[in-house]
């Protein structure tokens, strides 16, 4: 990725009632892909979520959250399947990467 870009960093705890949560995310990684300014994705969870997603501008940002299918991902997200998030949205700058050949 060219920097500079934005980070979208999700970071979140779940209730007990998960059904449908991984089918929503995953149909919410796809439309996400084809969104214009979308450039990648990381996430983990472990008793905390962690989802990072990449964009070319604020207004990627803006335009994804107004998405209409994202926009019910969302309301079920708070309604079902989350206890607690938070949203940050970051400039990056700069990056690095070491990686074991």
């Amino acid at each position: 990725m060219n920097s500079p870009y934005y980070a979208v960093i999700f970071t979140s705890t779940q209730t007990s009632h998960t059904e449908g949560y991984a089918e929503m995310a995953e149909a919410m990684e796809n439309l996400a892909k084809i969104q214009p300014g979308y450039l990648g994705l990381e996430h983990a969870r472990s008793e905390l979520g962690i989802t990072i997603s990449y964009w070319e501008s604020l207004e990627a940002i803006s335009n994804w959250k107004k998405n209409l299918d994202h926009l019910e991902a969302q309301r079920l997200g708070r309604s079902k399947w989350y206890e607690w998030y938070k949203i940050r949205i970051c400039k990056v700058e700069r990056e690095y990467e070491f990686q074991r050949s």
